[in-house]
């Protein structure tokens, strides 16, 4: 039987919560091989962001050729990017191996605030990375920045963002609704179908590296070869029981447990 692989494209969490680590935790516990690039190292806690080193996109496209002229992928993952230049990077790498399925989350900035994609990334990421991309996971805050848009007060709101980000070219939007009051509604909009991904919002402090985390989830049941909506259902349910059982580390924002959906399903 053929491994199911995800190469995560993604900043290093010195803090284990988030990143490249989130990526390769989750993948770990969907049975799915992960291989990395590196895009950026962060000196970072659960109080968060204290300093960002950006690997030069000369060494980010070495490794993404030395993984792919090898051992191939089933899904690319995409996170912390950090500026134009290394998006342009990760494009070519997409057309020059034809890679089929691509997961973005859109990482621009963290928790604390810290800012994580350029000006020159934003644009890069509207014109060329998003065209190319399979499934694409922003939430409210990163949505409104992409589209310019206004804080979205109703469930129609969220599906007319859903509808913007469609047209600037991803097969699939997945506009996650943690900011949004009352339940956790997550809207999935594929250009002709809506779903409404609701379940009860848990009340928890613990929830470094969510992003993260579901958007890894969803690569890895790509990767296996479940369909869009069935990935993203899946990817749900495992950062749903990741928050539900979140550890409590550090002094601040811990991490989610990326062993809980097996733990506790």
């Amino acid at each position: 039987m053929q491994t199911a692989k995800v190469l995560s494209i993604a900043g290093s969490d010195s803090g284990g919560g988030a990143g490249i680590q989130a990526d390769i935790k989750t993948g770990q516990e969907l049975g799915v091989y992960t291989t990395t690039a590196i895009t950026a190292l962060t000196a970072q806690n659960t109080l968060g962001v204290e300093d960002v080193y950006p690997v030069p996109p000369s060494f980010l496209a070495q490794q993404l050729h030395a993984v792919l002229a090898d051992i191939g992928t089933d899904v690319i993952k995409t996170g912390m990017l950090v500026s134009g230049e290394h998006i342009r990077v990760v494009c070519e790498v997409i057309d020059k191996y034809k890679v089929k399925q691509v997961v973005v989350d859109p990482v621009m900035a963290s928790t604390s605030g810290s800012g994580l994609l350029n000006d020159s990334g934003m644009q890069q990421l509207t014109q060329t990375l998003l065209p190319r991309t399979t499934i694409f996971t922003p939430n409210i805050p990163e949505a409104l920045l992409i589209i310019n848009g206004e804080t979205p007060k109703t469930i129609a709101d969220l599906k007319e963002i859903a509808v913007q980000l469609h047209q600037l070219g991803p097969s699939v939007v997945v506009l996650k609704g943690g900011h949004f009051e009352g339940d956790a509604i997550d809207v999935y909009y594929d250009g002709a179908i809506f779903e409404l991904l609701s379940h009860e919002r848990i009340n928890s402090n613990d929830t470094h590296g969510t992003g993260c985390t579901f958007a890894s989830a969803i690569a890895a049941e790509l990767a296996k070869g479940k369909t869009a909506l069935e990935a993203v259902k899946l990817g749900k349910a495992f950062i749903t029981e990741a928050i539900r059982h979140g550890l409590k580390i550090g002094s601040g924002k811990g991490p989610t447990n990326h062993a809980a959906y097996n733990q506790h399903r």
